[in-house]
Parts: C-alpha cells; sequence; structure tokens
C-alpha cells in the first residue's frame, strides 16, 4: 500500500512539474523571452529548448511509467531531476530571494521523495514481466 501511494506521489509530482516547465517554456518560446533560471546550467535560447524538450521527454515517461512500459526511465528521468534540482540550489551558490528557500526545498524534498516512488514502479514493472 506505502509503495502504491509512492508511485503515485511519484507520478504526481513529475507530472505537475513537467506540465509546468512544459507551460513556462512554451510560454517563452512562442514570445520571445527568454528564461532566468540560475539554478539550470545554461542560458538564453538553448536553455529555453531544454526546458521545453526536457519537460516533454519528463511528460513522456511519466505517461509510459504509469502504464507500466519503460519504469527504468523513469526512475533515470527521477534521479536527474533530484540531482538538477540538488546541484542548482545547493552546490551551485544560487542565491535566494526571499520567500524562494521554501519553494526549493519543497521541490528537491519532492524529488528525493519521488524517486522512491520510482524505484518501487520499476522493481514491481519487473516482478509483473517475471510472472508472465
Amino acid at each position: 500500500m506505502a509503495q502504491a501511494l509512492a508511485r503515485y506521489f511519484s507520478f504526481g509530482f513529475h507530472g505537475l512539474l513537467a506540465l509546468f516547465l512544459i507551460a513556462v517554456s512554451g510560454a517563452a518560446l512562442a514570445s520571445g523571452q527568454t528564461l532566468s533560471l540560475e539554478m539550470l546550467p545554461g542560458s538564453g535560447s538553448a536553455l529555453i529548448w531544454a526546458v521545453f524538450l526536457g519537460s516533454l521527454l519528463g511528460f513522456a515517461t511519466v505517461a509510459l511509467a504509469f502504464r507500466r512500459k519503460l519504469s527504468a526511465l523513469f526512475f533515470v528521468w527521477s534521479l536527474v531531476v533530484a540531482v538538477l534540482l540538488l546541484k542548482g540550489y545547493v552546490f551551485s551558490g544560487y542565491y535566494f530571494d526571499p520567500g524562494e528557500l521554501g519553494i526549493a526545498l519543497f521541490l528537491i524534498a519532492g524529488s528525493v521523495a519521488s524517486i522512491a516512488g520510482a524505484w518501487f514502479g520499476m522493481r514491481e514493472a519487473v516482478a509483473i514481466r517475471k510472472r508472465y
């Protein structure tokens, strides 16, 4: 039961994160504006395209893992998101504006917690394949 809750939390967290990033980067692409995401490597149009295509890939991995296909890819995606957030917010010397620390801690905690859900989903998918 707890493993299923962790899986669904992981799907929800990464699904919402991917949809938010698709919307933000898509709006930036449509309007010709730049994104100011200092916690991520890169800048300018390369950053916008990386966030847009990366979030599309992330949403696709969530959808596939939800259908129990390519669950290992979703686990790798969860690890990549957690590493990027930890590197960007904790290990890069990022300066927090007032009120921004809580959001960063929520994102980091959610990404780290969702690794467990992705792990359980990957193990469950392997166990199902072994039965048949």
